[in-house]
This record gives structure tokens, C-alpha cells and sequence, in this order.
């Protein structure tokens, strides 16, 4: 469980206002005292770096919101809740005022704020405690959260890399904590963002440490940020450099392997995650908004119901019988709209949201080695050998190199147990993007016609409280 530090609450404040006050903002001297003493000596250098990975245990960073809304813009999950502002996302007539996508925005860069806090101010911290590989160490960690954050903010507001090479706007980069007057950046470039987060992973990963413990998979570890980085690559397209970084995770099979079984799903990281958001019975739900499970269980349970399986996500699982992710991981409940619909079992806790954030599976690794070297090499024994665990533990048959006729066919292949293994934990939409396949392949002819790759609204408007507060902002094309 991470906590937050009340001497630093002052500071999360100070921080929050940098996504929405006027385009300059002036510091306070209570404020200054208050970063002051965030960062007085190594006990509250390390409070300040708790609290940027308390920031993103909240509904509007890793609690859910975001993840949930990735899943139900594809098609691996229906969204049958009554929210208002998620069900204009799932039917693609969002506009820029929405609050849930102000809120995500927001919190985001509250937590970005906090991490370049502890990147700014660390290395001048005077406590002859605190050594320098300490301090090295805490700021290669606010660089990994930085650069997650920004990942899950480009993916929400930017069109993927595949639409002209990521020369499309992104979101602004704020790299600097604040400490005085602020001018609010523009919106750099996707690929812009991409370079910033390649250098936050790639200047951390030295310093980072490696995950020894069950809880140390709660922290930012070089396995992290290795993985993060495959998993970056995968999304721009880089299939060699995918490769390579996917396998710096599964090199080290003493920290990390595909499980056997399915009940690495719970509150306690196994091997079997890179990286999770670890949650106590506080965390998660802290904001009385629930988390993961509240969405994927139904009212009977705690939850909301909120998030069913998608008739075409039934489909392709009926297209092998057996299939454990589904006779194992799922059931049929009373959704939110009254009907029984299959739902996920993933997420078990929807009373206490004690269920980990599975940002990263060893099991996503294995298989994006296997399609960056599907798409290097072809029908390869390798890229079968990584698959084949994931299949087992399904109760699935393993593959064989004579499996496959073509190249296309087997990726085709991978890109479906993909699909299957990693279903509501939040990949399907970026998924189906840098692959440039439509969002949807049912419904209306304008859902149909919005859910186009490259399409305006497969991407979240920038907030209008943002526009209206930072006049360097331009809202993207269609909103």
C-alpha cells in the first residue's frame, strides 16, 4: 500500500493548478516553504516520490477510467452503464466539455507536475543520509512515472504514430516543476512525445533497480522500463527495437514468467507482472469512485456492471472451444442495463477495490516478441515458442512451425491471442490503431464512419476548460 504524505499535500495542490488557472501563474511564499520542506532531507524526498505513485493509484490515472474507455471505444467490451459523459465516448459524440475527460487530463498532469518535482529538486537535497545513488535512484523512478503518464496521455488525446509518422498533435510537455511564473506550452507533436518518453525510460533504466519482491513490482525496476519501452516501440512500428526491449524482460526469468495458471489475478504481484499499481482497500477507491472491478463486476457484487463483453469478443472466443480466459475468467451477471451479459472475473474486488492495476504482464511481453519477430522474420520457431505457455495455460493446443501457410496468417494469429490474453486491461484501442484497423466493425453507419482509422473522434478532444485557460492550446481536428 502507498500512502500519501500530508507534508506534501500542499505541494499536490500547487502542482494541480499547472492544467487549468490563467497562462501565468505567480508562486506564493507558503507555497515556496512548501516545496521547501517536501524536499528538507531524504524522509521527505521519498514521501514526495510516494505521493506521484499515490497521484496514480486515482480513478483518472491507472484506477480504471482511462483503461476502461480504451477497451469500450474497440470492440472487446460494450459499455451498458448510465454514465453520460462515458457513454457520449463510447458513442463517439464526446465534446470538449465532458468532465470525465477534463478530469483525466488533470490528474494526469497533477501527477506529471509531482514527478518533475522530485527530478528538479533531489539532486540538490543537502542530508548527508540521502547518498547520491539514493537520489539517482528516486529520480530515475519520477522519470518512469513521467513517462507512463505522458504514454497514456498521447494514446488518449493523439492520433496514433501510423497517421504521418506522428507529426500530428499530441499533447504539451511540461518538464519543468513549478517554482514561479509558468508559461503553458503548446501541444508538441506525437512523435515529439515519444522522443521525451524513449529518453525518460532510457536515462532511468541505469538507476532503477531490478524487481526482487512481490511489492518492489509496485515501483518503477529496470524491467519496467524496459518493457515500457518495447511496448512503445511496438506502437510506433519498430519491431527490432520491440524485440530487443521485450527481451530484456523475458531474459530475466528468475524475476519474471509466464504463470501457469490464472491466479496471479488478485491484490499481490507475482512474476508473472513487470509492473502493477499496487492497491489497499484505501487506494483505489479513494475517491468514492471505485476502480477497476467496479466497472467489470455487477451491482450484486459491489460493482456497477458497467462493462460487458462485446458480441464480437464472444465470437472470437467461440472460435476455439475450451478457452480457460473465458470458461475461467468470465461469468454471466445482471449487467447495469438489467440484462445478463459476460463479464470479466479479472477484477475480483469491487467492495474494497484491492485488485491490482495490471499496467504490465510478462505475458504482453512474450507475445510482442513474438510479433515484432513475426514481422521480421515470418512463420518463426521462437515467436511460437513464446506463444505456445500462453496458449497452454489457456487449455488451448500448442502451435507448431507447419501451423502457419503464410506470414500474414501467422501474425494474424499472435495479434488474436493478443487480443484474447490481454482482453479489459486496456490495449484493444491502441491495439487496433497502430495496426490502422477501424475501432468498430459494427453498428451505425456513423458509428462506423467514426470509429475509422485516423478518424477524428478515436481520440479524446483536449478539454475545453484547458482552451479556455492556456490560449497556446488548439483543439484537434473534428471537435
Amino acid at each position: 500500500m502507498i500512502k500519501i504524505n500530508k507534508k506534501i499535500l500542499t505541494v499536490g495542490f500547487v502542482l494541480s493548478v499547472l492544467s487549468g488557472c490563467s497562462e501565468r501563474l505567480e508562486v506564493l511564499p507558503e507555497q515556496s516553504i512548501a516545496t521547501s520542506q517536501a524536499f528538507s532531507n531524504k524522509s521527505n524526498s521519498q514521501a514526495s516520490l510516494l505521493g506521484v505513485y499515490s497521484q496514480s493509484q486515482l480513478l483518472d490515472v491507472f484506477g480504471a477510467g482511462p483503461q476502461i474507455i480504451q477497451d469500450f471505444q474497440a470492440d472487446n467490451t460494450e459499455f451498458v452503464g448510465s454514465f453520460p459523459t462515458l457513454q457520449d465516448i463510447n458513442n463517439y459524440v464526446t465534446t470538449s466539455p465532458n468532465t470525465t475527460i477534463q478530469a483525466h487530463w488533470q490528474v494526469h498532469y497533477r501527477t506529471i507536475n509531482g514527478a518533475n518535482a522530485v527530478i528538479d529538486n533531489v539532486p540538490g537535497v543537502s542530508d548527508p543520509s540521502f547518498t547520491e545513488a539514493e537520489k539517482a535512484q528516486f529520480v530515475a523512478e519520477a522519470k518512469f512515472m513521467r513517462a507512463i503518464l505522458y504514454l497514456s496521455l498521447v494514446n488518449m488525446f493523439g492520433q496514433p504514430f501510423q497517421v504521418s509518422n506522428g507529426n500530428t498533435p499530441g499533447v504539451p510537455l511540461v518538464l519543468k516543476s513549478f517554482t514561479g511564473t509558468v508559461e503553458f506550452p503548446a501541444r508538441a507533436t506525437v512523435a515529439e512525445v515519444h522522443q521525451q518518453i524513449i529518453k525518460d525510460l532510457t536515462e532511468a533504466l541505469p538507476n532503477l533497480p531490478v524487481a526482487t519482491t512481490a511489492q518492489s513490482r509496485g515501483r518503477a525496476t529496470k524491467g519496467a522500463a524496459a518493457g515500457y519501452l518495447a511496448r512503445l516501440y511496438l506502437l510506433r512500428g519498430e519491431f527490432q527495437k520491440a524485440a530487443d526491449s521485450a527481451n530484456e524482460v523475458i531474459n530475466a526469468t528468475s524475476l519474471y514468467s509466464v504463470a501457469s495458471n490464472f491466479g496471479f489475478y488478485g491484490a499481490t504481484p507475482t512474476t508473472e507482472h513487470v509492473f502493477a499499481i499496487v492497491n489497499s482497500a484505501t487506494d483505489n477507491g479513494r475517491t468514492g469512485s471505485g476502480g477497476w472491478a467496479s466497472y467489470h463486476r455487477p451491482a450484486s457484487q459491489g460493482g456497477r456492471g458497467d462493462c460487458a463483453f462485446s458480441a464480437d469478443l464472444e465470437r472470437v472466443f467461440a472460435l476455439e472451444a475450451g478457452d480457460k480466459r473465458i470458461t475461467e475468467l468470465s461469468d454471466l451477471a445482471t449487467a447495469a442495463d438489467n440484462q445478463r451479459r459476460r463479464m470479466t472475473l479479472k477484477y475480483k474486488d469491487a467492495a474494497t477495490n484491492t485488485d491490482l492495476a495490471p499496467m504490465m504482464r510478462t505475458s504482453e511481453m512474450y507475445l510482442t516478441r513474438a510479433e515484432a519477430l513475426a514481422e521480421l522474420n515470418g512463420v518463426n520457431i521462437e515467436s511460437i515458442n513464446l506463444v505456445n505457455p500462453i496458449r497452454v495455460r489457456a487449455g488451448l493446443p500448442a502451435w507448431t512451425i507447419s501451423t502457419f501457410a503464410t506470414k500474414q496468417a501467422f501474425i494474424d494469429a499472435i495479434l488474436l491471442e493478443r487480443r484474447k490474453e490481454l482482453a479489459f486491461e486496456g490495449h484493444r484501442r491502441m491495439d487496433l490503431l497502430r495496426r490502422q484497423k477501424p475501432l468498430r466493425t459494427t453498428g451505425s453507419a456513423s458509428i462506423l464512419a467514426a470509429a475509422a482509422f485516423g478518424a477524428p473522434k478515436t481520440i479524446l478532444p483536449i478539454p475545453q476548460r484547458e482552451l479556455d485557460q492556456n490560449k497556446s492550446l488548439a483543439q484537434s481536428t473534428g471537435y
